[in-house]
């Protein structure tokens, strides 16, 4: 029986929707992952750091073989095939891959921190989740994503760009 993980994924370098949909093709190609669920892509505003272009965001649901540790592991390493350079912290990046959730599972270590630390207060991660699963509870705060979407006192400037393109195979 695999493990449920979702999954950040985000561009603002080069052709953002081609970096986030090839980084969902090398995801899938892990030995053992199988796609569940996949938001559409939204244009999303740079947070942290702001004189940089502007994201494109998107989530994917996944049922996985790895532990969060070595699923990590995988994304990282797809993440250096597909040209990501480490920068500073929320700088610019050809790609992005978080894992948000993983099963119902609370983990800290010096490399992972799950759920994601920042789910509640971002509408770019928010909005693709309530996309896949409105009723998705996040395993600490005890309240649904969706919940966690109308809490969000500002628009932080999230629009979508296309629907999910669910039926493709990849």
């Amino acid at each position: 029986m695999g493990h449920i993980a979702y999954i950040g994924i985000g561009s603002n370098i080069g052709d953002k929707v081609y970096q986030c949909e090839k980084a969902i093709s090398e995801i899938l190609k892990v030995d053992h992952h199988k796609l569940l669920a996949k938001s559409s892509l939204y244009k999303t505003q740079p947070m942290g750091y702001t004189s940089q272009d502007f994201f494109v965001n998107g989530v994917i649901k996944i049922e996985t073989d790895l532990e969060a540790p070595d699923l990590l592991r995988s994304l990282k390493t797809i993440e250096s095939q597909l040209g990501r350079l480490k920068t500073f912290r929320w700088g610019p990046r050809t790609i992005d891959l978080d894992i948000l959730l993983f099963d119902q599972e609370e983990l800290q270590t010096e490399e992972l921190t799950i759920p994601h630390p920042f789910i509640q207060e971002r509408q770019f991660v928010l909005v693709p989740l309530v996309e896949i699963d409105q009723n998705l509870a996040h395993p600490v705060l005890k309240k649904t994503v969706q919940e966690l979407l109308k809490n969000l006192k500002e628009d932080q400037g999230v629009e979508k760009l296309y629907s999910s393109l669910c039926s493709k195979e990849y």
